[in-house]
């Protein structure tokens, strides 16, 4: 069995005008320690698809499972870190960490549960802003500690819902390079929502591309044959990666350019 099988999902809301379909049948299979990117326009229903891994939303028809089990609630083997952060803010990164690990390991002492919140504070580079709360940081700075927290419970799967989408280009490319390091120690399976190419294939082992809702598909999905681990100058003067971008490209504003009504 597949690790994470996302199989044959269609997702339907009621609205005043009837049934609204946003994904139509949809297969996936994830590989354990797999990264795994999906891009497709506003509305093609990514978020609602990685919702229903993360178990906060649940298909009409279909079923995600990890490791053979039906996914229908959230749990800690899966965790998402959104494009917003979502840190408390009268918290510091600190306690938001260990409120966290706390919650998922209750049995633990207090030196183990604080050793495992040093030591992800660490893995991100803010040992020194432990003590700092989310409005004495910057936005990448945030992200660190949303991210540290995810890992900090240990989840087989690890959502990332454009992560990256609100920072700076340079604040951006240091915390890819920083992800990919943590990836590739901890080899957590990654679920990530893009809207940048290169990003995706500088990232990603494969990227799903998807169709343009309503009832949106998986249109195709792209083999990133990049060796790990990766130089972003590299691959990015190769034909490889000239050849890939330009077929992505092809796909979402030739085949399925998003069209104003």
């Amino acid at each position: 069995m597949p690790f994470l099988a996302i199989d044959r999902v269609t997702k339907v809301y009621p609205t005043a005008n009837g049934p609204a379909t946003i994904l139509d049948g949809i297969d996936l299979e994830v590989n354990e320690g797999e990264f795994i990117c999906l891009i497709g326009h506003s509305g093609c229903g990514k978020s609602t698809l990685l919702n229903m891994v993360s178990g906060f939303n649940t298909p009409t028809s279909g079923t995600v499972t990890l490791q053979d089990r039906i996914i229908s609630e959230p749990g800690p083997d899966r965790m998402m870190v959104f494009q917003n952060y979502c840190l408390l803010p009268w918290l510091t990164a600190y306690d938001n960490i260990y409120l966290a690990v706390d919650s998922v390991y209750p049995n633990h002492t207090a030196a183990q549960k604080k050793e495992i919140v040093r030591e992800h504070l660490n893995m991100v580079g803010l040992t020194e802003s432990a003590s700092k709360k989310p409005g004495q940081l910057s936005g990448g700075m945030k992200q660190r500690v949303a991210i540290a927290r995810a890992l900090a419970i240990k989840p087989q799967v690890l959502i990332l819902d454009e992560p990256f989408g609100a920072l700076d280009a340079i604040t951006k490319e240091e915390l890819q390079d920083e992800l990919l390091t943590i990836w590739s120690e901890h080899q957590v399976t990654v679920l990530m929502i893009t809207h940048d190419i290169d990003e995706a294939l500088y990232l990603a082992d494969r990227l799903v591309m998807m169709t343009n809702g309503p009832a949106a598909k998986i249109g195709e999905v792209l083999d990133i044959p990049f060796e790990r681990p990766r130089n972003r100058e590299k691959i990015m003067a190769s034909n490889t990666y000239i050849d890939l971008r330009n077929y992505a490209l092809d796909f979402l504003f030739n085949r399925y350019a998003h069209l104003d009504d």
